[in-house]
Formats: C-alpha cells, sequence, structure tokens
C-alpha cells in the first residue's frame, strides 16, 4: 500500500497537489485513513461520518443489486406508468420513458458513487469537499427535508396496505371504524404499526439493511409475478389497455409531454444520485457498485413499469376500468391466502424502498448537522418524527402534481447539487481527496469559515434557472419566476447543466488567478 496523492483546496481557494499524508491507498484503488494516525476527534466527526475501514467495505455485485430490486419495486414505482397514460401515452411511450430516464439518472449514480466506495464516506462528509466542512450541511439537508417528505408518503402507503387488506380479512367493521381526522382510526393504527416497524429494522444498523434487501429483493419479484398470474388467469389473458392507441401520436403533443414527463421520472431517482455514497462507501469494489447499479437501476424500473402496465391491463379486461394502485386491485382477492401473501408483499415491498432511500439518508445528513448529539439511529428517529408529521398523500392524489409539480421541483432542485459534487470530484479534484481534511477546521476544504462560496453560487443560480420557472398545482400558473417557465419542464437538465458549468469556470477561474 502506497500514500495516495491528493488535491486539496486551502482555505483562500487555491490548490495545490502532495502526497497526502495519514491515508493509504490500496491496490483495488480504495482509500482508507492510516489507523497510526487517528482522523480529529472534534465537532465534525462522530463514528457513523467516519470512512469505513477497507476490511468492513463487503457489499457485492449481488447486494447492490437486491438494494436497487427492492428500492425501485414499490407502490410509487407501479404507479408511475398510470400517471404517463393519464397524460394521454399509450403503454409504450410510457415504459420507454420511463426506461430513458433511469438509464439518464444512472450516471450521477454511478460518478457520485465512485467516491463513497473509494474513501468510505457518506454524503454529507463528500459534499464537504465542495461546499465546506459547514457548507455541505446546505446540501445534506435540502436532500434530508425531501427524504423526510417521501417516508411520509411510502410510510402513509405502507399503512393504507395494512389497512384495506387487513380489512378484507376482518370485515367491514374494520374499514368503517369511526374516523379521526378524516380517516378511520384502523388506518391511523396500521400507519403507525408500520412506522414502528420501519423504525425497528432501521435502528439495527446498515448490517441488518443489507441482510434485508437481500431476501426482500426476490420476495418482491416473485409477488409482482404472482400477481400478473392472478389477473391475467382471471382475465382470461390480457386486456385492452395494451391495444389502447396513443392519444398524443409521435407528433409535437407526445414531445410536449415527454419533456417534462421525462425530468419528472429523473426526479424520482435524483435523490438517490447524491446520497447513493451512504451505501456505496461499504462497496468491495468499485466493480461491484457499477455493475450492481448498472444492473439494478434501469433493468429493474423497466421491468416493473411493464409489471404495471400488463396487471392494469388485466384489471381493466376484469372490472371494466384500469386498476393501477396495486393495493386497490390486491383488495379485491377473496382467497384469505392470496390476501395475506399480498399483504406481505405490499409490506416488504414498502418497507425495502422506505428504509434504504428516505431514512439512511437523513440519518447521516442529519448526523453531519450535529455530529456530537446525533449519531445514525438518532437522526433516523427523527426523520421518522418528521415523517408522521407530514401530511403528503395529496401529492400523490393528483399525476399532475405529482409528476410535473413534486418531481419536477425536486429533481430540479437536486441535479443542481450533483453538477456541483461531480464537477468538484471528477473535473477538477480528479477523484482524489485528502480524507483528513474532510474532518479538519482550517484545512483544505475549510474555504472562508468552512463555507466554499463558489459551490454555494452555483447552487443558487442553478435552482433558481431548475426551479424558478415552476407552474402548476401549489405554484403560479404563469411560474414563480414568470421569464424563467419555458426551462421548468427540464429542470432536473438545467439545475445539473448550470451548477457544473458555473462551479467549474469559478474555480478554474480562481486557480488561473493565483498562479
Amino acid at each position: 500500500m502506497t500514500a495516495t496523492p491528493a488535491t486539496g483546496e486551502p482555505g483562500d481557494g487555491g490548490s495545490a497537489t502532495a502526497i497526502s499524508p495519514g491515508q493509504t491507498e490500496h491496490p483495488d484503488g480504495r482509500v482508507e485513513p492510516d489507523p497510526a494516525v487517528p482522523l480529529p476527534d472534534n465537532a465534525f466527526t462522530n463514528d457513523d461520518l467516519r470512512p469505513v475501514p477497507v476490511a468492513r467495505r463487503t457489499w457485492t455485485t449481488y447486494n447492490f443489486l437486491a438494494l436497487w430490486v427492492g428500492m425501485a419495486h414499490n407502490i410509487p414505482s407501479w404507479t408511475l406508468a398510470s400517471g404517463l397514460i393519464a397524460f394521454g401515452m399509450d403503454w409504450k411511450q410510457a415504459v420507454l420513458t420511463i426506461s430513458l430516464a433511469n438509464l439518464v439518472v444512472l450516471v450521477p449514480m454511478l460518478l457520485t458513487g465512485h467516491a463513497g466506495t473509494k474513501y468510505g464516506i457518506p454524503f454529507p462528509v463528500f459534499a464537504r469537499a465542495s461546499f465546506g466542512l459547514r457548507g455541505a450541511n446546505l446540501p445534506a439537508l435540502v436532500r434530508a427535508a425531501v427524504a423526510c417528505a417521501w417516508f411520509g408518503i411510502q410510510t402513509w402507503i405502507g399503512g393504507e396496505g395494512i389497512f384495506l387488506l387487513t380489512g378484507k380479512i376482518l370485515g367491514e367493521s374494520w374499514r368503517t371504524a369511526g374516523e379521526f381526522g378524516g380517516y378511520p382510526w384502523t388506518q391511523w393504527l396500521s400507519f403507525l404499526i408500520f412506522w414502528a416497524v420501519e423504525m425497528a429494522v432501521i435502528a439495527r444498523g446498515m448490517d441488518t439493511l443489507r441482510r434485508f434487501e437481500n431476501w426482500a429483493a426476490p420476495f418482491v419479484l416473485v409477488g409482482a409475478f404472482a400477481l400478473l398470474a392472478w389477473i391475467t388467469v382471471k382475465a382470461g389473458g390480457l386486456g385492452p389497455l395494451l391495444d389502447r392507441p396513443s392519444e398524443l401520436g409521435w407528433g409535437g403533443e407526445f414531445w410536449k409531454v415527454f419533456f417534462p414527463s421525462l425530468m419528472g421520472m429523473i426526479g424520482f431517482w435524483s435523490t438517490l444520485s447524491l446520497n447513493i455514497p451512504d451505501f456505496t462507501r461499504f462497496g468491495g469494489s468499485q466493480r461491484a457498485q457499477i455493475c450492481g447499479q448498472a444492473l439494478g437501476l434501469p433493468t429493474t424500473m423497466t421491468l416493473f413499469a411493464l409489471l404495471s402496465v400488463l396487471v392494469t391491463s388485466g384489471s381493466q379486461a376484469v372490472y371494466g376500468a384500469p386498476v393501477w394502485d396495486p393495493i386497490e386491485l390486491a383488495a379485491k382477492m377473496e382467497n384469505p391466502v392470496g390476501i395475506l401473501f399480498a399483504l406481505l408483499t405490499v409490506l416488504v415491498a414498502t418497507l425495502s424502498v422506505n428504509i434504504a432511500a428516505n431514512v439512511v439518508s437523513p440519518a447521516y445528513d442529519l448526523a453531519n448537522l450535529l455530529p456530537r448529539l446525533v449519531n445514525f439511529r438518532t437522526g433516523a428517529l427523527i426523520t421518522g418524527v418528521i415523517g408522521i408529521a407530514i401530511f403528503p398523500w395529496k401529492l400523490i392524489s393528483d399525476p399532475h402534481v405529482y409528476i410535473f409539480s413534486w418531481l419536477g421541483f425536486v429533481g430540479g432542485l437536486l441535479g443542481t447539487v450533483a453538477g456541483v459534487l461531480i464537477a468538484d470530484y471528477w473535473l477538477l479534484r480528479r477523484t482524489r481527496l485528502r480524507l483528513a481534511d474532510l474532518y479538519r477546521p482550517h484545512g483544505a476544504y475549510w474555504y472562508t469559515g468552512g463555507w466554499n462560496w463558489r459551490a454555494v453560487t452555483a447552487f443558487l443560480v442553478g435552482g433558481l434557472l431548475a426551479v424558478g420557472g415552476a407552474y402548476g398545482g401549489p405554484f403560479p400558473v404563469d411560474g414563480l419566476v414568470p421569464q424563467l417557465k419555458p426551462l421548468a419542464d427540464y429542470g432536473w437538465a438545467i439545475g445539473f447543466a448550470a451548477s457544473l458549468l458555473l462551479y467549474s469556470g469559478l474555480s478554474l477561474g480562481a486557480r488561473r488567478r493565483l498562479r
């Protein structure tokens, strides 16, 4: 093993290339701190934020593949196609849009994931290299806020699954119990039960999550194919949805819907394109994380979209109208064994995505904010509390609000963060970091008082361009900033490109002036 070269930025924004002391590089390129030179023990460090030792980076290709299968196969993923078909697409256009979006978002996913595997660091620590030790809290808290909202959405869906399917077994009295806050108290109970199960799993740590995802992934796949087999037999074949022509055709009307829909689909996983280092930090090799993610994300999302269309097509033949919600469809079963299996599938599917995608990230992000007071488990509990204080079901009740407003807005905002991270790590530093300085005040990543104004500027400008023109749903019809409305349908791409170019230009300009 040899000392690894690293390029760091001193506090004045200049650059220096040196052999970085206190860290070793293994033959496969993974880097860890030298055990003889401990990391600083200060307000920017705790056990959950420290680099994972190479000996504990054991996730294989299958672990990453299983992670994505478990995360991609969930109720919102299932209903994505329904939102696109509601806009007038046929099933082929909907599946194509979803497939292309996941191929696009895979690229930043792999680029940011590289840092996690190489250095064993989570997302908020990785963000310190570009935003500064204190400035990293800006993208981390934005990501955490989005995750808390998603956590609420998924937890409500999981509780709804318990409520509806349990009602099929226990009878009408369960579903018609006295109401509280507009819902039967039994539905609130189902919601809290599901929330408690999630907290119990995550409290046992990341290794328990890995083992859970390993068996959850194939189980959910079996459940989805079982639902397809059931509806196919019941329908005597697949129904007329597959034969329904597009209302948009392939001309101008289609492209008007395609691009904002594509940005919305990218926004669906733009969250993970930032905090994927939270998982790849446990990677056994770069090949494992690259192959696992490339095999797991675009393929499983496409397969799940196709399964969704096929099952819904069968439901249209049986019930006279398409039933896109798999919980609602499963509730139409009469066989108690089938209902129990469907209930278990819904619970496992929702657990696997919600814990991995929406609890791990804010747990690390909140720990990064107050390392001495908040560890990973405490951060997860805070996420859970915030999640039950949000009432996000309105977001998914209207496909226009869900895809254009919610996913488009989130994707645009997070795309700006991805642009800064990738520009800094790949274009400016060429993947070389000083591990110790990621935890040390007044080191290479301290910049000015812990903030890198260039990254903050790129984030704000890119964010304004990406989401400033947001319209529809909760936003003004003419857009928040009417002049930017034409850009709103391309939010993620605009935010990503603008922040990447602006940050690169500001940073390179500073370096030239100092030479």
